[in-house]
């Protein structure tokens, strides 16, 4: 009985949510607002950061193991890489490891990368952000070679997940190349479709999970295979294998716990930090392009 009154109850909130009114897309993209970058260098390296908390240290552990190519290092710079999170989370909401693990890529891959992790209604912010970072003349137009500069990497959780698909797309039109979108447990927005991924997208993963009432799409597909790999789409339990998610409001934790336990989960942080570490080490670096000439 107790079960079904949570179930109700938790049908009713997202009830609520996702029968708001899709958002409309902006076509227009606003020039000169302020940076959107939120994940700022902490005084102290994350892995022995004091204000990370133990579940957040916890899902960043194996992260934190990890060693980067130097073929990574050399080919991550005027690297982009923007996190979204999931639900209504807010910037810089510490209770996150996608905001930890951004500030790990930022002191990892060093001053070189450009790191945002947003809420994932701050979207027009993000590409805003984008092509400001792409124009490398700052003339406020993105030539065919800035444009095809570009590297950048989209990640996200939840909304978050689908929000970085859309934004793959969104540059899609205006003819930007996406590196890498890495999907988290992928709910999606109202009006988006966070599964078929665009084809200026080089490579995708999908990580989700089938329990509880919120849970991920099982699959990500390429409109276009012959321009986008489908890395894997990755079913990740948790049968068995606890995930500390005190992170998490009691709400979230009881009525929602697999969706934060995939969120949490050091495996997934691990194996998309080799995921990252992996791409950049198989792009020419700046000095190698040259070395060619």
């Amino acid at each position: 009985m107790k079960r079904n009154i949570k179930l109700i109850l938790f049908v009713a909130v997202v009830g609520l949510v996702f029968g708001a009114t899709a958002q409309v897309r902006s076509q227009i993209l606003s020039r000169g607002l302020m940076d959107s970058r939120q994940v700022t260098p902490p005084a102290t390296p994350v892995c022995q950061n004091a204000d990370v908390t133990a579940p957040v240290r916890e899902a960043l552990r194996l992260v934190c193991a990890q060693r980067g190519s130097d073929e990574a290092l050399r080919s991550a710079q005027r690297l982009i890489v923007i996190g979204f999170l999931g639900g209504f989370a807010k910037n810089e909401d510490t209770k996150h490891p996608e905001v930890w693990f951004g500030a790990y890529l930022r002191e990892h891959y060093s001053s070189a990368v450009e790191v945002s992790v947003i809420s994932n209604h701050e979207w027009r912010k993000a590409k805003r952000n984008i092509l400001r970072l792409l124009d490398a003349d700052h003339d406020g137009v993105l030539t065919a070679a800035e444009r095809g500069q570009a590297k950048i990497i989209l990640f996200g959780h939840s909304w978050g997940a689908s929000e970085a698909a859309a934004v793959a797309r969104d540059l899609e039109q205006l003819g930007i190349p996406v590196l890498l979108t890495i999907q988290i447990d992928i709910v999606s927005k109202p009006g988006q479709n966070p599964t078929l991924m665009s084809p200026n997208v080089e490579e995708a993963i999908n990580f989700f999970q089938s329990e509880g009432p919120l849970h991920g799409r099982t699959q990500v597909v390429a409109e276009d295979p012959g321009r986008t790999e489908i890395i894997g789409n990755f079913h990740m339990t948790y049968e068995g294998h606890r995930v500390d998610c005190r992170n998490y409001p009691w709400f979230a934790r009881t009525f929602n716990k697999p969706h934060h336990e995939i969120e949490n989960d050091a495996r997934v942080w691990n194996q998309i930090a080799l995921v990252i570490d992996s791409r950049l080490s198989s792009l020419r670096s700046p000095s190698d392009q040259a070395a060619m000439h």
